[in-house]
């Protein structure tokens, strides 16, 4: 869930070609999954008990838009993790960006509802999503974006293989703050 006591700094990550696959096991009692008609609104519902929307109405829109578009994708592209009742809980997608220059392949829109973090649950669908990454686009760098808020996500991309860039141009963003974002997240001891 969003830390919004915590200095807002805008972040993008890299994980770099060749780097170790990360091994974290999903805990018993919950399953992976891939999207399918539907699911949009379990992805609406994940995404805003962590508070990166509005409503749940905000994040559905969101979803259409920038992912509809590309419905043939979704199946293979938007991963989830349910439980064995088959709520999803948790989800991640293996996407990309065209910043203009380049398409960069990005880990997107890592969440994990709150009432099941603490569980490794977050680490398990970032392990998941960079495998699915490299069967699609090969072993090649792939980025993320995300901010100083998510400071506990921050330290499981780390232990993913991703660190914070100042590459400019990344995710088609200036990407001048990293220094900034560094200072704050070593002022909470990450």
């Amino acid at each position: 869930m969003l830390d919004k006591s915590v200095q807002y700094v805008p972040i993008v990550m890299r994980r770099d070609r060749g780097a170790a696959l990360p091994d974290y096991a999903l805990p018993e009692g919950f399953r992976f999954v891939y999207y399918a008609s539907g699911d949009e609104k379990e992805w609406a519902r994940i995404e805003t008990s962590v508070l990166e929307f509005k409503s749940e109405m905000d994040a559905l829109l969101y979803f259409q838009r920038e992912f509809m578009s590309r419905l043939s994708e979704l199946p293979f592209r938007c991963l989830f993790i349910e439980t064995e009742g088959g709520e999803k809980v948790a989800t991640a997608s293996a996407w990309w960006t065209y910043t203009g220059i380049r398409r960069d392949p990005i880990v997107h829109w890592v969440a994990v509802k709150p009432e099941y973090q603490g569980r490794g649950l977050g680490k398990a669908v970032t392990a998941q999503v960079i495998r699915r990454m490299l069967e699609i686009e090969g072993d090649r760098a792939f980025y993320l974006g995300t901010q100083t808020w998510s400071h506990k996500a921050v330290g499981i991309y780390k232990q993913c293989g991703f660190y914070i860039t100042d590459e400019p141009g990344a995710l088609g963003k200036e990407n001048t703050r990293s220094a900034e974002a560094i200072e704050v997240l070593n002022s909470i001891n990450l």
